[in-house]
């Protein structure tokens, strides 16, 4: 019997992972097209990585030694709308109590992937040579001596309004948010891990974008794995997965609405990249993600949506979160637009 990709790539890392083998790995949000790549055999002319400061980048960035521009052309507010009553419709019927609604923006930048991926700044970094780049700020999971920890990320607010922070924290419709998700991933953990527990809830970091300064709330959760957790790498992973910071919860239900809601294909937007070093794990969720596609390059962001969501103000987060983040770029107008 032929096994699937999923299949191959869950085998592969707990392979690697029992015989103490560095790899890398990713994995795409419907855990199609999953790979598993021993280091030794990942060559930079294809693939670049940083993840949380392990790379395979052995040289200086050029520098960027022009004007930037980064122009994004997100869909109407009437095309949004549609997609989030839906999403509305079916957590008023009780099917689901957190969704993540994404969508596609088309950008014009005269940045290449490669420029975005050596200047970002983010802990989790991916290029694929003309297909993809991502800069994360999202851990998805760390496995360090026996135990592991999450850290799902909800709720984004511009530095530059007013007491931002309290905002933020006091919102009530980012604070169930974020407390339905902590409840949700504590759950997982609890799948693969015991005495599982939230070890800091809801504190916020900064995040500097081309644009605007950002701040997001996160939560750390943790627990202890079995002591044969390292051949089992690809197991407890998979269980995991996909992501409940990027889905919602219930999950099986929630990914219905999804698939439903948002008439496109993720891809690898909201999987997860992640490396094994052949004692520890560290992966992050890639939240923040460039496409490249026939018709040009393809930004996908997005939101959790609760019973307490605003549709303009959803829309608006959703294109906030188009941005890369490189503090220095100077923005300018683009030179073509998008009819």
């Amino acid at each position: 019997m032929n096994m699937s990709a999923k299949e191959h790539a869950l085998l592969a890392m707990n392979d690697l992972g029992k015989r103490g083998v560095p790899f890398l790995f990713a994995i795409d949000f419907a855990m199609e097209r999953p790979w598993v790549i021993p280091l030794s055999n990942v060559r930079p002319e294809a693939i670049l990585y940083d993840i949380n400061g392990r790379s395979n980048v052995g040289h200086r960035p050029p520098a960027l030694n022009r004007p930037i521009f980064f122009e994004k052309y997100p869909m109407p507010f009437a095309a949004y709308a549609p997609r989030f009553q839906i999403v509305k419709d079916h957590i008023q019927a009780g099917n689901s109590f957190l969704v993540n609604l994404t969508c596609p923006t088309p950008i014009v930048t005269n940045l290449s992937l490669s420029d975005i991926f050596y200047h970002s700044r983010a802990r989790y970094k991916l290029w694929l040579r003309n297909e993809l780049v991502v800069f994360s700020p999202e851990i998805f999971i760390q496995i360090r001596c026996g135990r592991i920890a999450s850290f799902p990320m909800k709720g984004t607010i511009d530095a530059a309004l007013p007491n931002a922070e309290q905002q933020i924290l006091q919102d009530t419709k980012e604070r169930a948010e974020h407390h339905t998700i902590v409840d949700l991933i504590r759950n997982d953990l609890s799948m693969v891990a015991t005495q599982v527990r939230v070890e800091r809830l809801r504190y916020v970091e900064s995040v500097h974008t081309n644009g605007k300064h950002l701040l997001q709330v996160s939560s750390r959760i943790a627990g202890d794995l079995p002591s044969d957790y390292s051949a089992r790498l690809g197991d407890i992973v998979f269980q995991l997965l996909p992501a409940g910071s990027i889905c919602g919860a219930p999950k099986p239900k929630t990914l219905d609405i999804i698939r439903q809601a948002e008439g496109y294909e993720r891809g690898f937007y909201t999987g997860i990249v992640g490396l094994f070093d052949g004692l520890d794990l560290d992966c992050g969720v890639m939240i923040r993600f460039i496409e490249c596609h026939p018709e040009g390059l393809l930004y996908k962001s997005g939101g959790g949506i609760t019973t307490f969501s605003d549709a303009t103000k959803e829309y608006q987060e959703m294109i906030d979160k188009v941005y890369v983040p490189i503090p220095n770029a100077r923005c300018t107008a683009a030179p073509t637009m998008i009819s």
